[in-house]
């Protein structure tokens, strides 16, 4: 079932969003574009399978013999076994939300667009500066760069804790 909602696109969605978000009182601020890319279907289908190759069933039942109640299972069991994959879901989802086009241009003013609504409006006109579109375009990949060094970490950490013997 989740997997079928991927199949459908995007911008049939577009309408019913923007209604929630004018219920919400949220057009013209970044709330309308953070909110929604948070929760996806990729990312739940992602993260289930991960958690159910990577937590073996007995490791959770061995902590709840132990005593662990709901909360500490899932801070002290679940949390550390799901963080090289919520790091790969989080750097994916930043980055579909930083290259996302469309959506900013609906839900945001002109005023004060998204760096990707800002790019194309630079790289319209009757004469166009290219020097200048593509030192911004360099400038709009570095969050990006700065995302993918924060977690590059945790994410090459949790490849190589599945790599060895012990």
């Amino acid at each position: 079932m989740t997997v079928g909602t991927m199949m459908i696109p995007t911008q049939l969605g577009i309408i019913p969003l923007y209604m929630l978000m004018i219920k919400l009182h949220w057009t013209g601020t970044l709330y309308a574009v953070i909110a929604p890319a948070l929760v996806n279907a990729f990312g739940v289908f992602f993260m289930t399978q991960y958690l159910s190759r990577a937590l073996p069933t007995e490791l959770l039942e061995a902590a709840r013999v132990d005593g662990c109640g709901n909360w500490r299972l899932f801070w002290h069991v679940v949390a550390p076994v799901a963080r090289p994959a919520a790091a790969v879901l989080g750097m994916l989802t930043f980055m579909t939300a930083w290259n996302d086009y469309f959506w900013p241009l609906v839900v945001l003013t002109p005023d004060d667009p998204t760096v990707q609504v800002a790019l194309s409006a630079l790289a319209s006109g009757y004469v166009q500066d290219f020097s200048l579109g593509l030192a911004s375009t360099a400038v709009a990949t570095l969050p990006l760069v700065l995302v993918f060094a924060l977690l590059g970490k945790r994410i090459i950490g949790g490849i190589m804790q599945g790599a060895v013997k012990g």
